[in-house]
């Protein structure tokens, strides 16, 4: 399996919004680390990546059209996160890329619950929510979508497993089902925040990912090397050894965090550190993008796209080593106690998605010269009116000696 409760911490701030409540959810989801890595090594995963996603791509390449890349990402996102969680695919990626009304009040739900967040004047909304008027009158009907969605979920899925009683299923949500007795309102809750950690994060990291690769020919050399040394269909070992593409995505996840910047409320009286007090109450925010670009932490090549920076020779070999950093240098996935339960299956995904797209194609974006991406966060890091590119097929054009 990949990865994808990538981070079920950014669900929160949706859930609360969709539901209402979060009591409970978390007690609920301690088994889930466990639980994504058995079912990490089955293979009933990733179906899109090997059915649509390469008949998407090379269909592009055959007739140069132009592909919003991070719209293919973020539907092959969540066809996997469903398939995971639930054992279901929504087929939302398809050579038609048809437009679903979930999808839709998904992405309107996003929006405008972060739109709550950082409001400077948040009685204006509560008016709105009061009166049931303008933007609050949509989210509301975009979340009952999506609650809607949800709930059939859990439905169809407790009805199946009452019926197959005997029949043992590996997704998420079944073995979750199995385990406890949660009850509807709460099961649903889970199969919203499992959609909404697995859906945006890894496609929006593998967007600039793929922006940033397109533009560093070194780099994509090197990537292009290291894919060609395993297997057309790389097994889990040998996802798990691509030291160098893990080192590209730490590298653009530092100059383009999945999420920008991230607020905690204090839950008791706390002093900081350098002395700061911390009311209980108090809201303190971090922002990972910046941290990132701090020439302090990373030196004075901060602005490069570098992934050695991750790396060191090993001596005899030659072969790269991965040297992590301090998660309080680099909190793209948090840092303990608040760690992402999912980081290490995100990276998988991740890594897995890029080998299989660069070991045959080359992604070319279609921007104009000089012009650049605009980077905008909702609730996940995006790119501005979406990521055109053209695809090429990729011959045997990398020197692997």
């Amino acid at each position: 399996m990949p990865s994808y409760l990538t981070s079920l911490a950014l669900a929160y701030l949706m859930l609360m919004v969709i539901t209402g409540s979060s009591r409970g959810i978390y007690q609920a989801m301690n088994s889930i680390p466990s639980l994504l890595e058995s079912l990490l090594r089955q293979s009933l995963i990733l179906n899109s990546l090997t059915v649509s996603f390469p008949y998407i791509l090379s269909a592009a390449a055959t007739t140069t059209s132009v592909l919003d890349m991070q719209d293919i990402l973020e539907r092959f996102t969540f066809d996997n996160i469903c398939k995971i969680a639930f054992d279901f695919d929504p087929e939302y990626l398809l050579p038609s890329l048809p437009l679903t009304e979930f999808a839709v009040a998904f992405e309107y739900a996003t929006k405008m619950s972060t739109n709550r967040f950082i409001s400077l004047f948040p009685i204006i909304w509560k008016v709105k929510r009061l009166l049931d008027i303008g933007s609050e009158k949509y989210l509301r009907i975009a979340t009952t979508e999506v609650r809607k969605f949800a709930q059939n979920i859990v439905r169809k899925k407790k009805q199946e497993l009452h019926e197959k009683s005997s029949v043992q299923k590996d997704d998420l949500l079944s073995r979750i089902l199995n385990s406890s007795s949660l009850n509807e309102t709460l099961a649903t809750d889970m199969a919203i925040s499992f959609i909404l950690a697995g859906r945006g994060t890894t496609s929006a990291a593998l967007t600039w990912f793929f922006r940033l690769v397109s533009n560093n020919s070194h780099v994509e050399e090197e990537l292009i090397r290291e894919i060609r040394k395993k297997s057309e269909s790389p097994v889990y070992e040998e996802v798990k050894d691509m030291v160098y593409i893990h080192a590209s995505l730490c590298e653009s996840m530092r100059l383009y965090p999945i999420v920008a910047a991230d607020t905690k409320v204090a839950a008791s009286d706390d002093v900081l550190p350098d002395g700061t007090l911390v009311k209980k109450g108090n809201r303190v925010t971090y922002h990972p993008d910046a941290m990132g670009r701090l020439e302090k932490l990373w030196g004075v090549d901060w602005q490069e796209f570098r992934p050695e920076r991750w790396l060191e020779k090993d001596s005899i070999t030659g072969e790269w080593n991965f040297i992590p950093k301090d998660a309080y240098t680099y909190p793209v996935f948090q840092a303990e106690p608040r760690i992402c339960l999912g980081k290490e299956m995100a990276f998988l995904q991740m890594k897995r998605i890029v080998a299989g797209v660069l070991r045959d194609f080359r992604v070319v974006p279609t921007l104009e010269k000089g012009r650049e991406p605009v980077y905008i966060s909702f609730f996940t890091s995006k790119m501005k009116g979406g990521f055109p590119v053209r695809i090429q097929k990729r011959g045997i054009d990398v020197d692997l000696e």
